[in-house]
């Protein structure tokens, strides 16, 4: 992100109940919010949800960060009111996808 602009402030949690803390503290709020589906203790989709069901949070734009290529799970993030990103091997077609995303 950085790399897109280097004023972007990026905060990173741990794990996700350490996002929803963050997230839930209202001291500042993010533009973007990026979530792996795997994560440790609570998943992607379950903290998806949580961030949903909360009215400050809600509007906020989700990106699911994945491996997965299948795309009755990418519909169903979609769904939930997320846009997906497929993590790629290729670093310049991740800054593209991130430029396109943030732009």
């Amino acid at each position: 992100l950085k790399e897109i602009d280097p004023s972007i402030d990026c905060i990173t949690a741990h794990s996700a109940s350490e996002a929803l803390k963050m997230l839930d503290s209202g001291k500042r709020l993010p533009n973007y919010i990026f979530l792996d589906i795997n994560m440790p203790v609570m998943d992607g989709k379950t903290c998806l949800k949580k961030i949903r069901k909360n009215q400050k949070l809600s509007r906020i734009p989700i990106i699911m960060y994945s491996t997965t290529s299948n795309q009755k799970e990418i519909d169903e993030y979609r769904n939930l009111g997320a846009q997906f990103l497929v993590k790629d091997i290729s670093y310049k077609r991740l800054i593209e996808s991130l430029k396109q995303i943030i732009r």
